[in-house]
């Protein structure tokens, strides 16, 4: 990722997509791509944004969970709905996609 956003131009807000990107992937492991099967990661660079998509195979649509402050998981989604400009699920005819966006400079 670092090096398609590297050749965009992108340098800003680099650490905040590559945040959101493993939040996503991870949810995809973990939740979303039944065994046996992967799941895909898409970059779109855009005018003056940058589109993160984690596409799986899995059922169900995942739900932004709420926490305690001891519990050492579960904050996944929410840490990428507070981080990227934008956040949405998409639900699939097989699966979904989990998307984020980020507003960044014009670069090349």
């Amino acid at each position: 990722m670092g090096d398609t956003l590297a050749g965009w131009g992108v340098v800003e807000r680099w650490a905040d997509m590559r945040l959101c990107a493993s939040e996503l992937a991870a949810n995809a492991v973990l939740h979303g791509a039944p065994p046996g099967r992967d799941f895909a990661v898409r970059l779109v660079r855009e005018s003056g944004r940058v589109l993160i998509e984690v596409r799986d195979s899995g059922p169900g649509l995942p739900v932004i969970q709420c926490t305690s402050p001891e519990a050492s998981a579960g904050r996944g989604l929410w840490l990428v709905k507070e981080v990227a400009d934008e956040f949405g699920v998409l639900d699939e005819a097989v699966g979904k996609t989990v998307w984020a966006v980020f507003g960044v400079g014009t670069g090349r």
